[in-house]
Formats: C-alpha cells, sequence, structure tokens
C-alpha cells in the first residue's frame, strides 16, 4: 500500500467553501423531506378514494327506473272526477279538478303506488 487512493488525499476545503457546501447539504435535505411529504399525502389521498368504492347512483327521489322500460302506474280517481290540471313535482303527481261540483286536489306519490293525499279546495266568499 505505498499508494493511497486519490480519494483519500484530498485537501480539506476553506472555511468559506465549507460552510457553502453545508447549507448546499442542508438544502438538498429539506427539499428531499418536502417531496416526501409531498409524495405521502398524494399516496394517502389515492388510497383514500380507492377505498371509498364506487360513488351511489342519482337518488331519484326514492324512484327506481327500470332502465329497460318506462315506469308504469295507475290512479283510481274518485268517480266524476273531472281533471283542470296536472302538475309533476319529483315523484308525486298532483291532480286538480272538480267532482260533485266541489274543487279538490288529489296528490299521487309514484313511490308508494297510491293517493297520499285528498285536499278539498273552498273558494272563499
Amino acid at each position: 500500500m505505498a499508494n493511497p487512493d486519490l480519494e483519500e488525499q484530498e485537501e480539506p476545503l476553506d472555511p468559506a467553501m465549507e460552510r457553502i457546501r453545508r447549507k448546499m447539504v442542508l438544502l438538498q435535505l429539506v427539499s428531499g423531506g418536502i417531496m416526501f411529504v409531498c409524495f405521502m399525502a398524494v399516496l394517502a389521498a389515492v388510497v383514500y378514494k380507492v377505498s371509498q368504492g364506487p360513488e351511489s347512483p342519482v337518488a331519484t327521489n326514492g324512484l327506481d327506473v327500470p332502465a329497460d322500460q318506462p315506469l308504469t302506474s295507475s290512479v283510481a280517481l274518485p268517480p266524476g272526477f273531472d281533471v283542470r290540471s296536472v302538475s309533476l313535482s319529483g315523484s308525486q303527481l298532483l291532480f286538480y279538478g272538480v267532482v260533485s261540483g266541489q274543487q279538490r286536489a288529489l296528490v299521487f306519490d309514484l313511490s308508494v303506488g297510491r293517493i297520499v293525499a285528498d285536499v278539498a279546495v273552498d273558494a272563499a266568499p
């Protein structure tokens, strides 16, 4: 071992260059730490999204509409009910009309398949 390696024979740096080297090493460690934290945050977000599973389908007011055919239902209105107007809100139909000379409003709910409200409408004198 008459000739030691050249790396072992390096001379120490002057104090100004040693300070710059230490600052660069510190900067490298800080930026590496920030990159590690950011990578872990992205990894956690991906794991969170995967563990949530698929999103639920859009709610249709509790009404399951078949994909291959239209929803069918029938309404039994009182005998002699003269329909004046029909209105739809969500899964409810409002039938407004006259029966036996009295104005009435009937609310039919498609999700339960029956009339859920029968309202007599009296005109104020």
